[in-house]
């Protein structure tokens, strides 16, 4: 049965990072002391729901965590270092501090170390997410104990929604552009000087005019997408921060 651990101190570890080539060793006490955390924790890097939806949502919605408190989000993992840097770059997760737990010391410790050998993984963390005090653990939300691998209350919403029901989630914001377009250079200056954060789709091989005209209907760029509504190019795009 995984035990809840709300109200405890998280396990005393040392963890072997890699930072710049070099190994660095990041305690428990590094995370956690004088910091509140929101660390969750997941089977596997480059595994589906952990890549496709886990992690990204913590990352997307990292500038709202800041906003209500939280210092830090961790990723932690029953991985080794090298591993879960080359995920955290390929996932572009710069807001997420990714810890590996290759011997599974600290999930050991939690109680959240199951044996994933029928998958051909060993020993792994379960999923779950924490909210972390100066070291205590103030809230835990731990998938149900079944089958498979359950993914219905660790992911990023839950825990904003248990720190602030109200809090505000930031706008997602996409644009296709392709090289060398001025108009592309500005929309993006516009989105940079309001500090939006937003994802650049360039045309090229993958995506085509032809895709970009099937998706907005035109076949000039930019075209800005903001919380699935098009504002249009960067003149709409002005106009439209302007009226924010």
């Amino acid at each position: 049965m995984l035990q809840n651990r709300e109200g405890q101190r998280v396990p005393t570890v040392t963890f072997r990072t890699r930072q710049n080539n070099q190994w660095v060793d990041i305690t428990t006490d590094d995370l956690f002391t004088d910091k509140t955390v929101v660390l969750f924790a997941l089977p596997g890097a480059y595994t589906p729901t952990c890549s496709s939806t886990h992690l990204p949502g913590y990352n997307e919605l990292a500038t709202s965590f800041k906003e209500n408190g939280v210092d830090d989000i961790v990723c932690l993992s029953v991985n080794d270092a090298f591993v879960m840097n080359q995920w955290a770059k390929d996932q572009e997760a710069e807001h997420i501090t990714v810890i590996p737990d290759g011997n599974g010391e600290f999930s050991e410790g939690m109680g959240m170390l199951v044996d994933k050998g029928d998958l051909g993984f060993g020993r792994r963390s379960w999923r779950y997410s924490m909210l972390v005090k100066d070291g205590v653990i103030e809230k835990m939300f731990i998938e149900p104990d079944a089958p498979g691998d359950p993914f219905e209350v660790s992911d990023a919403e839950t825990m904003l929604k248990h720190i602030n029901p109200e809090a505000v989630r930031p706008k997602l914001v996409s644009l296709f552009t392709k090289e060398g377009c001025p108009f592309c250079a500005r929309a993006k200056a516009l989105l940079q000087q309001q500090g939006v954060p937003y994802e650049e789709i360039t045309l090229g091989k993958q995506v085509t005019t032809r895709s970009l005209k099937a998706v907005t209907g035109a076949t000039t760029v930019p075209q800005v997408f903001i919380d699935g509504r098009l504002i249009g190019g960067s003149d709409e795009l002005a106009t439209y921060l302007k009226e924010l």
